[in-house]
């Protein structure tokens, strides 16, 4: 058995995978790297068949009709081998030293007493034209250096959300929770970091800024007029989290208020999203949204609603959606998110 499997999705990724799956080779044997190339019109599939045969035993390229970044993570899952998973995006990229530092923890840690069910890094916001790094680090809300329980995390901020870049699953976890991503629709990612938190008991936090998370493409998922264009995927995805949220018994109570905390977030990210839209229909589909929430659990409606976010994204008027999109701008340039 491998010791990691890393899954790279990639759709018409000739452009950038290489600096993607060369950063990911110093695993050597103890890492599988997964390209699954979802269905790419470009030399995408050329590159990862060049990588297998380079690389046999180390790097498989699966080749599938393309779903979706969600249908090439569950392809990836399928296939994977490792006692670990994590997903790198195809033009993202890791950083050697912190690599090294990560597997030489999972290689420690794997076959202790006690078993390892989630590892969180940080990230760094490798941003287009930025030269100063945002870097997204859990030293004040997580224990370093050891395992923990939630019972042991503190309060996260805001701006402190464990994001696909920043976990490692234990791959059996994802598998016996059953986990599966929604084919075709942008913004799963968020599903994949908030589905599985029920079932993780024991967390490591390794303070290394291991995942480089490159943003500021035109065309990429998460720049802000996409997102417009793409709304009614973020808000299919927000509504499978509030439905989850309220089907599901969360056995721990500090595991629920930091899941209660990021769909707050994404529900924020809906609602300024909407806003910026500035049509009747984008207001319509806000309200909506909100309704549904109310629909489902009227308690967790109230908890968001009568939240700080929940009350600047509800503001009353034009007026009050003016100075929903002002705040939105200044956490945008503080965070550096898209």
């Amino acid at each position: 058995m491998k010791l990691l499997s890393i899954v790279v999705p990639s759709y018409n990724s000739q452009d950038y995978l290489e600096r993607c799956v060369d950063s990911l080779l110093i695993g050597d044997e103890d890492v599988e790297v997964l390209i699954v190339d979802d269905g790419s019109t470009d030399r995408t599939a050329e590159i990862a068949d060049a990588y297998e045969a380079k690389y046999p035993g180390v790097v498989r390229a699966i080749h599938k009709e393309n779903g979706g970044h969600g249908s090439a993570v569950n392809t990836g899952l399928e296939h994977a081998k490792g006692l670990y998973f994590k997903v790198v995006d195809s033009d993202d990229w890791v950083k050697y030293s912190a690599y090294k530092q990560i597997l030489d923890t999972l290689r420690r840690l794997a076959g202790g007493e006690k078993v390892l069910d989630m590892l969180i890094s940080n990230f760094v916001y490798e941003k287009e034209g930025e030269k100063r790094k945002k870097v997204v680090a859990f030293r004040n809300a997580l224990p370093e250096n050891t395992m923990f329980t939630w019972d042991e995390t503190k309060h996260f901020h805001k701006a402190q959300n464990i994001l696909m870049h920043s976990v490692i699953y234990r791959t059996k976890l994802l598998k016996d929770c059953g986990l599966k991503l929604p084919e075709n629709t942008f913004y799963v990612d968020n599903i994949f970091v908030f589905e599985p938190l029920p079932h993780v008991r024991n967390m490591y936090y390794l303070d290394v800024n291991f995942y480089r998370y490159y943003i500021g493409r035109e065309d990429q998922s998460v720049n802000e007029k996409v997102m417009i264009s793409r709304i009614d995927q973020q808000l299919k995805v927000n509504k499978m989290m509030v439905d989850y949220y309220v089907s599901t018994k969360i056995p721990n109570e500090k595991a629920a208020k930091y899941m209660l905390k990021y769909l707050d977030i994404i529900t924020t990210v809906s609602s300024i999203m909407l806003i910026l839209a500035d049509t009747e229909e984008a207001l319509e589909k806000k309200n909506e949204l909100w309704q549904y929430i109310k629909e489902k659990d009227k308690r967790l409606f109230l908890k968001m609603r009568l939240g700080f976010l929940g009350g600047t994204m509800n503001l009353p008027g034009k007026s009050g959606r003016m100075i929903s999109e002002g705040l939105y701008r200044v956490a945008r340039r503080f965070v550096q998110f898209n």
